[in-house]
């Protein structure tokens, strides 16, 4: 077995391993950390398959991004050290049937499509076509997942104060 091989594995394992603890976890501290384990170990495979960029991006918004932001929040709050309540056996129940119908779905979707190599040559990289394409609205531009991902870490800060101070009244 190769170097990148092992590396690949110790990779998906820790995604593997540090989703589930992020969300079983009843600590709120703890599962922030797991989930920033989780991002960074994300962008250690976006980096093995030559995406620099995006392993970059992973590391600023998400990790450097929304896991501080939950933290903060956390911290904010003065909640620590407080636990989540344990789950409705409903909500465990809903939440296994998406989970498994979302795996059937992605199961059934990528056994229909094939997947080839594209003949199409590569795109330059250089500063000015990325600042271009980050700013461009129109099929090859990136402005609307931005915006998104503002959205997301509004919601983000929002979700993680109404859990923090949902136990404290």
């Amino acid at each position: 077995m190769t170097g990148p091989k092992i590396l690949f594995f110790i990779l998906s394992a820790a995604i593997v391993v540090f989703s589930f603890l992020s969300v079983l976890d009843r600590r709120i501290l703890r599962a922030a950390i797991y989930l920033l384990f989780v991002l960074v170990a994300i962008a250690g495979l976006f980096y093995m398959m030559n995406f620099q960029f995006l392993a970059a991006v992973e590391l600023i918004l998400y990790a450097g991004g929304i896991v501080v932001l939950i933290i903060f929040s956390i911290l904010l709050t003065s909640q620590i050290d407080s636990k989540l309540d344990l789950p409705k056996l409903s909500h465990l129940l809903s939440g296994v049937v998406v989970a498994v119908g979302g795996i059937v779905l992605s199961v059934f979707t990528f056994s229909q499509f094939t997947f080839k190599p594209s003949a199409a040559p590569a795109l330059e990289v250089n500063m000015h076509t990325v600042g271009r394409q980050l700013l461009d609205t129109q099929d090859q531009g990136y402005a609307l997942p931005f915006e998104v991902i503002s959205i997301l870490l509004l919601a983000a800060l929002v979700g993680t104060i109404f859990i923090a101070r949902k136990s404290r009244t």
